[in-house]
Formats: structure tokens, sequence, C-alpha cells
């Protein structure tokens, strides 16, 4: 396949109506399009509309694949979500842009240049959206890791020149227990994981919020206007806002009420975070080789446990043997040759390799004529012509 373009649409604050779907249908006569969304893929020409001009008319979610090694995420949220500032420290050239689209944010994520040509080259780009679009409702309830993983995956492509110093951004709490929509953007935008691990390094854990009674305290102290606004808000379905708006205010009390002495942790430069980096492969590497190692002997434990009970009836297993060679088919010889690969080393473990080979040639004796077989014995390495 020379071309291939994935495209995904999804309407979530409100359906489409029937003349926006009909807009749609004048694009793409072949998409499937419904009132909450639109999908269709390019093996050749592309979409005859601009994403940005569809998110800001029509969608709140957008994916894009395309096997150039080129993908893209954008989520639309209302400006209520988010100030300006608070977007602008995660922003980058290419890697996570914020466009305003009158009274929504449209946030991108985009990978310009992946590395991995075998997932360009065997996905098609279904499945992201559903694996990318619970980062939407966590956005809305202030969770910033989103942010912050796209300002990361500028570094982790070499967007951000560590020559410059350039700081990261605030560290948002729980970097080091990624949900499971980040952990899929981190596989969309192919971020480094030893980058992702360097930078949780500097991320506090995020914290329960009722593990004592100052939610209790701080609810019987909202006065009545405070609690309807929370409630307003439910009622309106905006359950997110809701929740942001009270675990910030709940946050704020807290701050002031109960001063917490801890300190932040300092903001780190990418070179700091790029040698924090290869701390982190190296432990990563060693874990790895640790694991490795625990399964390479579990594993040879339960082969030897294996082979132990071939060992304790040699002459049942010859009799099995001898009933896949008198198949006489390929299969049946398959099973022979794995069969006798068994053998072999359980009657080094068990008894003596001199006592298989003269197994062996008895059986070569009844069976040697099996020219197939004969060859799968001589490629295992087991017989000799």
């Amino acid at each position: 396949m020379s071309e291939y373009q994935y495209y995904e649409f999804v309407a979530i604050d409100r359906p489409l109506t029937h003349k926006e779907m009909a807009e749609l249908r004048a694009r793409s006569s072949r998409a499937t399009i419904t009132a909450t969304g639109f999908v269709n893929d390019y093996q050749w020409g592309d979409l005859k509309a601009k994403p940005a001009d569809w998110m800001r008319r029509y969608f709140d979610a957008f994916v894009y694949t395309a096997n150039w090694r080129t993908c893209h995420l954008a989520l639309r949220l209302p400006h209520t979500a988010f100030r300006k500032a608070e977007l602008k420290q995660f922003e980058t050239e290419f890697a996570l842009t914020v466009d305003n689209a009158g009274t929504r944010w449209i946030i991108n994520w985009v990978l310009n240049e992946g590395q991995d040509d075998e997932r360009f080259e065997t996905e098609t780009g279904q499945g992201w959206m559903g694996r990318l679009q619970p980062l939407r409702d966590e956005l809305l309830r202030g969770d910033l890791r989103p942010l912050y993983l796209g300002w990361l995956a500028a570094v982790s492509a070499g967007e951000i020149d560590d020559e410059d110093e350039t700081v990261e951004p605030e560290v948002p709490p729980g970097l080091s227990q990624l949900s499971a929509a980040q952990q899929a953007l981190v596989e969309f935008l192919e971020v480094d994981p030893d980058l992702v691990a360097a930078a949780a390094a500097g991320s506090q854990v995020n914290a329960a919020l009722n593990n004592d009674d100052s939610i209790a305290v701080w609810l019987a102290s909202l006065s009545r206007n405070e609690m309807g606004i929370i409630l307003t808000l439910l009622l309106q379905g905006a359950s997110q806002q809701a929740e942001r708006h009270a675990k910030s205010a709940f946050l704020a009390w807290k701050k002031e009420s109960m001063p917490c002495k801890a300190t932040p942790a300092a903001r780190r430069t990418v070179t700091e975070l790029r040698a924090l980096a290869k701390d982190a492969e190296k432990l990563r590497l060693q874990r790895e080789a640790k694991q490795r190692a625990q399964q390479d002997t579990r594993q040879r434990k339960r082969r030897e446990a294996y082979l132990l009970t071939l060992a304790s009836d040699f002459d049942r297993c010859w009799n099995s043997i001898d009933q896949y060679a008198e198949r006489g088919t390929a299969s049946g010889y398959d099973e022979a040759n794995r069969a006798i690969v068994d053998l072999a080393d359980a009657y080094v473990l068990a008894a003596d390799r001199r006592a298989f080979d003269a197994a062996l040639q008895r059986f070569m004796e009844r069976h040697g004529k099996r020219s197939a077989l004969v060859r799968r014995l001589v490629n295992a390495g087991l017989w000799q012509k």
C-alpha cells in the first residue's frame, strides 16, 4: 500500500443535525457518517476539507493517522476548562498547539515523523479514538497530565533544543500513575518511556481527597451560593465542570486552612531531563534483565520437570512416536520430530546420550525410509544421512 490515511471525528457535547450530516456527506460519498461521528480512510485522494474547520464547526474529538508516520489528535473544550496561561506553558511549535476557536479551545497533539515503521505499516488507525477520547473528560476535570505529555513529546522528538536550557512546565501530580488513556497518548506520540519515567520523578503522587475528615469540614463551611453553583452544574449535565469546580475550591480551602510545609519540586531543564532519562534507561534495562533471568529460570525448571516425566517411561514415549511416524503425514512427522527433540534432552538429563543414540537407531531401522521424516531429523541435528 503506497498511501493510507485514516480520519475519525466524534461529536460528544451534542449530536449533529440532519443539515450538518448532509454538509459532511457532500464532502465524502463513502464515509461512515452518523449523528455522532465521521469515519473514512483514503488509499488515494484526501479529505475535501480542513480538519481544523470541522473541529470548529462540528466535532469535539479528532484522530488522524497516515502511513507516512504521521498522526494527530485534537480535542475541543470550552474556554471555562482552562485559562490561556494554563495552556500556554505547555505549548510547543508542533507537538502540542492550542487554537482559540471562539468560546472553545482546540488542543492538538501531533507526531510529525514517527520512528516505529512497523506500527505505521500495519495499523489502520481504528481503535485510537476509543483509547484517546477519555482524555477529554480528564482535561475537563482539571487533569494537566495530557498537556504535560504533549510537551514531553516535543522533547522526545527533538523539537526542543537541549542547548537553550528550556525549563519544563509545572509538573502535574500523578505522572507516575498514568491513566489508560494517558498511556495510550504516550504510545500514540511515541514518547520515550524512559523520558516519562524521568519526568515522573518530579511529580507528586495523586493523593486521595477523602483520606481524612477535611472534606466533611469543608462541606460544612460552604455557603449556600457556592453549593448552588456546584448543584447547578450537575443538574445542567456539566459533571466534569462541577467536579473541577468542587476540587479547585476544596484544594484552595485546604491550602489556606492547612498549609503544607513541603516545597514544590524545582523545575528541570531539558538537558537535566535527558540525563535523568539515561539513568531511567539503565534502571529499566537492569530490571528487564533481572525479569528475563527469572523467567528463564522458571522456564528451565518447568522444562526439567516435563523432561523427568518423559524419563520415567522412555518405552511409552517411543511407542507414541512410532504412532506419529506411521501416520505418514506432515503433521505426524512434525509431532515425531518435536517429541524426539524432547526425548534427546530427557535422556541427557536422566540417563545418557548413548542410550538415546541406541534408541534412535532402532527407531530409524523401522522408519528410515520415510524421507520427509528423515529430513526433519537431519535439520534438527538429531540424525545424519
